[in-house]
Formats: structure tokens, C-alpha cells, sequence
């Protein structure tokens, strides 16, 4: 069993930035790919972005590229996604998941664990 536990989110304006956590526990964290979604009133959990074990590969949704950064620390079994130029479409509650093989994916089932989201609203 895997437990992700996220933290940093709030109440942000357009434009600023915010730097959410994500401290995982329960298997050997380095072994697996990360990833962040997110999910918005009304709308689907989408892919936000991901990387792999050792954080050499990464992908990010186009929506967030160039503004979105995901990194990990796998000393302190924990992945970041730092996010710049924040806009009011960027509020959702955001999740952290970690994945089922070394390598990051886009899809849902390319998770296996979840945790319990953490709420980010920007506004205008």
C-alpha cells in the first residue's frame, strides 16, 4: 500500500506562483514514475504532468508547458510541481499519483495510487 499525502496549495492571484508537494510512503519510492492531475467543478481529472523514476524524462499537458515545472526528490520520497503565471483556469484541486512501472504515462491507468488532492484557486 502507497500513501500521498499533498500539501501546498491556496488562494492564489492570475500571475503568481505556488509550489505543491507531494510526500509518498510505503514502497520504494525511487523505483516508480510520478505524476500530477487535476480536476476541476464539473470537468475530468486530466493529466497535468510527469516524470519518470529518476526524473531524467518528463511530460506536461500543453495547457500548463513553459509554466508548470514537476521535479522529485527521492531522498525525501517526495515530487513537486511548481507552478508559474498561474491563471483562473488553473484553479482545480490537484492530485498527485504514482505510477505502476518506472516510466510516467498521461492516462489515469497509468497510476495506481492516489492521494487525496489538494485545492488550488487563482483568480482574476
Amino acid at each position: 500500500q502507497v500513501q500521498l499525502v499533498e500539501s501546498g496549495g491556496g488562494l492564489v492571484q492570475a500571475g503568481d506562483s505556488l509550489r505543491l508537494s507531494c510526500a509518498a510512503s510505503g514502497r520504494t519510492f525511487s523505483r516508480y514514475g510520478m505524476g500530477w492531475f487535476r480536476q476541476a467543478p464539473g470537468k475530468e481529472r486530466e493529466f497535468v504532468a510527469g516524470l519518470s523514476w529518476s526524473g531524467a524524462s518528463t511530460g506536461y499537458a500543453d495547457s500548463v508547458k513553459g509554466r508548470f515545472t514537476i521535479s522529485r526528490d527521492n531522498a525525501k520520497n517526495a515530487v513537486y510541481l511548481l507552478m508559474n503565471s498561474l491563471k483562473p483556469e488553473d484553479t482545480a484541486v490537484y492530485y498527485c499519483a504514482a505510477g505502476r512501472t518506472t516510466a510516467w504515462g498521461r492516462r489515469r491507468y497509468d497510476y495506481e495510487y492516489w492521494g487525496q488532492g489538494t485545492q488550488v484557486t487563482v483568480s482574476s
